[in-house]
């Protein structure tokens, strides 16, 4: 368990890590002085500077941070400040930030795909090749139903179906159809699901509904057929580059089918929003699934952190452009008093959410 924290904790800083190396590396490519990077956010630990930029080891492990010279005065027009150089190189050193989260997804993907095989959603015709067998896995459990009752857990795979008082009534597939079928031709049954959880084999029964809430299933779950596809390590630059590009896409369509089904009252039990303490378990949930599963959810993180930071909300980086897109409009630098003021409100109401969310997970694991 605490290993399982310690990596989690760890993947989660060097994500941040990156990000803050985007930042750097074009700061210092303009010139710009970068005065501390900072690993974890102070007090400090350890510290040492070189050149003009500190190096830094911080006490709390919440991510990591760029200093950057003149970052949060625009009047601040001494050499090597970021408000003395062109629009377009701030606007660069900005996305370079966000476009590191999507460099990381590719090499990992990438680096899946000619080793282990990258996890891929099929379909129920696609049989394999050997190499890439597939397999049906329990993709979301919705709260409060049988399958969560009975302990049933996402990334949970069936190998096999059987009803307890019968021996007879039993199938083993690995067809999302097939186990479809068998659980709705049993509702009211107890049925004992064989699962295979990262290398451990269990047994769990439990009872689909007769009549289950609206948007949920008899049993609870949604299901997803997965097989790890496998490239020649030649081949495998494009299918992370194909793969990052398929889920970067999906995130506003996903969003956007969200939004209309709250507008329209749609149940969404697949849906939960997470703060650090679910993301947290959510790592620790695919850890046990294995190495290659963890590093494909890490890679879907770092894709969805991309997206958010781009997102043109102040205290993000997609705020920060938008200051930069508003400069460039009107002729003139943005009052820097009016600017953080904006953005120190819409810091703290993203802090308030994460706050509330984190209460959410907590309140959901006791």
């Amino acid at each position: 368990m605490i290993l399982t924290i310690i990596i989690v904790v760890l993947s989660l800083i060097i994500l941040m890590s990156f990000h803050e190396l985007g930042h750097f590396f074009l700061a210092k490519k303009f010139g710009i002085t970068v005065e501390e990077f900072g690993i974890g956010y102070p007090p400090r630990i350890w510290g040492k500077k070189i050149k003009n930029t500190i190096y830094s080891i911080n006490w709390l492990p919440l991510g990591a941070f760029v200093k950057i010279l003149g970052e949060d005065d625009t009047k601040e027009k001494e050499k090597g400040s970021f408000s003395s150089k062109p629009l377009w190189q701030r606007a660069l050193v900005l996305f370079g930030g966000v476009a590191s989260f999507w460099v990381i997804a590719f090499l990992i993907i990438t680096i899946l795909a000619g080793i282990s095989g990258v996890p891929t959603a099929v379909p129920d015709s696609f049989n394999g090749t050997g190499k890439e067998t597939p397999k049906v896995q329990i993709f979301s459990v919705a709260k409060n139903s049988p399958a969560d009752l009975s302990g049933i857990k996402a990334g949970d795979e069936i190998k096999r179906l059987q009803i307890t008082n019968n021996k007879s009534l039993i199938t083993e597939t690995d067809k999302i159809a097939e186990i479809q079928s068998f659980i709705a031709s049993h509702k009211g049954e107890e049925i004992l699901f064989s699962l295979q959880r990262g290398d451990e084999f269990l047994d769990v029964a439990s009872t689909p509904r007769n009549d289950p809430p609206k948007g949920e299933g008899a049993l609870g779950v949604a299901l997803a057929r997965v097989a790890h596809m496998q490239v020649a390590w030649y081949a495998s630059p494009w299918i992370g580059l194909k793969i990052t590009a398929l889920q970067t896409k999906d995130i506003p369509v996903q969003w956007y089918e969200l939004i209309k089904k709250k507008i329209n009252k749609v149940p969404t039990p697949e849906v939960q929003l997470v703060g650090p303490v679910g993301l947290g378990q959510i790592m620790g949930q695919a850890l046990g699934q294995g190495a290659g599963n963890y590093l494909m959810l890490v890679a879907i993180i770092a894709i969805y952190l991309a997206f958010f930071n781009l997102l043109p909300i102040p205290a993000l980086d997609g705020g920060r452009l938008l200051f930069i897109a508003i400069e460039a409009i009107i002729k003139r630098p943005v009052n820097p008093k009016v600017e953080q003021k904006i953005t120190a409100i819409f810091f703290m109401a993203l802090i308030l959410m994460a706050l509330i969310f984190t209460f959410q997970d907590i309140r959901r694991l006791f």
